[in-house]
């Protein structure tokens, strides 16, 4: 049966073909015509026979005030309209001194203009306009005592009036004086309040206010003939004659208060020619006209499944920046498990909205200019890994600092430095990743849809067939691709690179690359390109921004140039082809990232995860023995991590590279007998690396002598 839509599509219905799985489909006004008797006819409300028509039609008005439509906004406007209050508060209250001194002063001129409003009265003035007017006629007509007596009872009409009301204000005064000063005190400070207010109100004046007049210091007092100026400004409005000619846009809703903010939703006019992109990408310059800095203003397009359409923006325009206030603790550090199937906690937008990115089948790359916290956004994907003992890890730090150092708890494999044998090491950690992804593979294949219904991991597969998932975490990936001088080696590590985190996801394996130079030198497009989700802290420019989000993201707003060297730990987040927000990262310190590495190879011997490297990791097992180790021996452990045997020379260089302070006058012979102290007895003195033998030293002697028991 086929239904007919009412709304139509360019001139034509819509029909609806299938009822159990709907699909609609533009098809001819003439063979819907001709399929019209299949179904009944609905009457529609508003034809021209309906007498009704008028008042059955409800008008598409919102019922409540844009401030009120959701609870949301009713808060924000709510704490602002608190905000402003305060601020009035603080503003007046400290003026209280002022407006004590101006109150008395205004009470004053009250009570000389009452005064003088009332001698007219008190001194019978009226009466006074007949005496004199009789006395003039006395003088005329002297002999008149007819007008002589008269003269003589209007004097003593005014002098008695004059009398009474003399005498009955000074009684009221008097019997007020006496009132006020046998009162209680309270009383007595509501009477003077109740004299003083009127006398003051009649004090006033023009220029005689008794409250200054306090303006809020507001950054952005957002309207919409604002949001039209800055838009006709930026070229997106045709300019008209006057403020009132030309074309304006149409606000869905708002400005309304937002938090601190001001947001807006507008469509463009139509016949500008003018999309919301064109908005997207005008935002600097919108910025300017607002008389913001651009980090301030967030915009994004607001797309069908929200009710927008192509002309159809949401913008968000911040009293300050509000990217610079203190990080937020990451929940992660107080969790003691999490699940990797569910969005990592990962900061806060502008509005202070929670953003969690979920990383189950996705690959992420991580950019930006050093020591703006790039790495310690990075571990926060790593931290989660660490709560949930289905997780094997496996870490590349080609910088080999202190960042990543304890990960060796926990990490199945681990590879710290750039040095040749780490890069044979993470060439053989690519191997192994590669093999483990072709086995996995193979196993899903051959699994009932029951248990893989689509050909993916599963929580069931993940514990029932020992497949956890795989987080490859790579650091300082540039150094990697720098160290290595054959072309067609490091042609092999980027193509391996690029298979897992293009195959890996579907197996469980999530990529976390990260590096300084985004360039196409040093990350090639061919892996960058390929990435899911991308973060990026500040860049130089916009090009170096699309070199982490992706080509053209930077004209859609996603532009992390706009970050500044105070956006510390704040990076701009790419999730999808047009899903973007910049984010202040939560705040993980590496002491509380060391301790969740602890806690995570509990957790994982536990549950018969700890695997690779961490598990025959002999030096952790004696420190959680309470074992102590010379510091000699860890060192040497160290340098020695990815070697089995190393020259004498050569391990000595890499330790005074470590610790300068503590190894820079040791030679050969005072590395032999401070190791000698430390209990390693040599098997040989002699070791013969690449065909040459020389003196140094065996890694198994050197994990022989830390006090381990077993």
């Amino acid at each position: 049966m086929t239904d007919i839509l009412e709304r139509p599509v360019n001139g034509h219905p819509i029909v609806k073909v299938n009822l159990l799985k709907p699909q609609y489909t533009v098809v001819p006004e003439q063979a819907v015509t001709e399929s019209v008797t299949e179904v009944p006819a609905v009457e529609a409300v508003d034809r021209e026979d309906n007498p009704l028509a008028d008042w059955l039609t409800v008008p598409d008005v919102p019922v409540l005030p844009a401030w009120a439509r959701t609870p949301a906004l009713l808060k924000a406007n709510t704490v602002a309209l608190g905000r402003l209050c305060w601020w009035h508060t603080r503003f007046h209250g400290i003026r209280v001194p002022k407006y004590a001194v101006k109150t008395v002063w205004l009470a004053s001129r009250g009570l000389y203009r009452a005064t003088t409003g009332l001698w007219p009265t008190l001194s019978a003035q009226d009466h006074s306009a007949t005496v004199k007017a009789l006395k003039a006629q006395v003088k005329v007509k002297p002999e008149d005592v007819e007008l002589a007596a008269r003269l003589q009872a209007a004097h003593a009409a005014r002098t008695t009036t004059r009398r009474w009301r003399f005498g009955a204000a000074a009684v009221g005064v008097a019997a007020a004086a006496v009132g006020v000063y046998l009162a209680p005190p309270l009383l007595q400070t509501g009477i003077a309040g109740a004299v003083i207010s009127p006398l003051a109100y009649l004090g006033r004046g023009e220029h005689a206010q008794l409250l200054d007049q306090g303006a809020p210091p507001l950054k952005v007092d957002m309207s919409a003939q604002q949001l039209n100026d800055a838009l006709r400004a930026s070229g997106l409005l045709k300019s008209g004659r006057g403020d009132d000619d030309g074309p304006k846009v149409t606000c869905i809703m708002g400005p309304v208060r937002d938090g601190r903010g001001w947001a807006v939703v507008f469509d463009l006019p139509k016949g500008g020619g003018k999309t919301a992109a064109d908005v997207l990408a005008k935002r600097t310059t919108i910025a300017a006209e607002l008389g913001v800095d651009e980090i301030q203003v967030v915009m994004s397009r607001v797309r069908a499944a929200q009710g927008g359409n192509a002309s159809r923006v949401s913008m968000w325009v911040a009293d300050d920046d509000p990217y610079l206030a203190d990080p937020v603790p990451s929940p992660l550090a107080k969790m003691e498990r999490f699940s990797i199937w569910d969005p990592i906690p990962f900061g806060h937008d502008a509005r202070g909205n929670r953003i969690a990115v979920p990383v189950v089948w996705q690959s992420m790359f991580f950019g930006g200019l050093p020591r703006r916290g790039k790495t310690f956004t990075q571990r926060l994907m790593t931290a989660a890994g660490l709560l949930d003992p289905f997780v094997r890890h496996y870490v590349a730090d080609f910088k080999g600092g202190q960042d990543w150092m304890q990960m060796r708890q926990v990490a199945h494999r681990l590879v710290l430095g750039a040095e040749d044998d780490a890069i044979e090491a993470f060439k053989a950690l690519l191997d192994e990743l590669l093999t483990e992804m072709e086995r996995r593979f193979a196993i899903l294949r051959e699994l009932p849809t029951s248990i893989c219904p689509e050909g993916k991991l599963t929580p069931e597969i993940v514990t029932r067939y020992n497949m956890p998932f795989i987080f490859f975490t790579v650091d300082e990936l540039q150094e990697c691709f720098i160290a290595m001088s054959d072309e067609k080696e490091r042609k092999q590590v980027i193509d391996d690179m690029a298979r897992i985190a293009r195959r890996g996801p579907a197996a469980g394996f999530v990529s976390n690359y990260a590096s300084q130079r985004p360039d196409a030198e040093s990350v090639p497009t061919k892996l960058r390109e390929i990435i899911t989700i991308r973060a990026c802290t500040q860049v130089t420019d916009q090009t170096s921004s699309d070199m982490v989000l992706g080509k053209g993201k930077a004209s859609m707003g996603a532009d992390a140039s706009v970050l500044s060297e105070d956006h510390k730990g704040v990076v701009v987040l790419v999730t999808g082809p047009a899903s973007f927000a910049t984010v202040k990262n939560d705040l993980l310190t590496t002491a509380e990232f060391n301790q969740l590495c602890a806690k995570g190879r509990a957790m994982r011997k536990e549950a018969g995860q700890l695997t690779g490297d961490a598990a025959g990791d002999v030096m952790t097992e004696a420190a959680e023995q309470g074992q102590r180790i010379p510091a000699v021996l860890s060192d040497v452990m160290e340098a020695m991590r990815h070697a089995p045997r190393m020259f004498s020379r050569d391990l000595l260089q890499r330790l005074v590279v470590m610790d300068e302070d503590t190894y820079g006058d040791w030679d050969e012979t005072q590395l032999a007998k401070e190791l000698e102290l430390a209990g390693v007895k040599r098997t040989s003195k002699q070791v013969k690396i690449d065909g040459t033998n020389g003196a140094g030293y065996q890694r198994r002697d050197i994990e022989g002598a830390i006090p381990f028991t077993g």
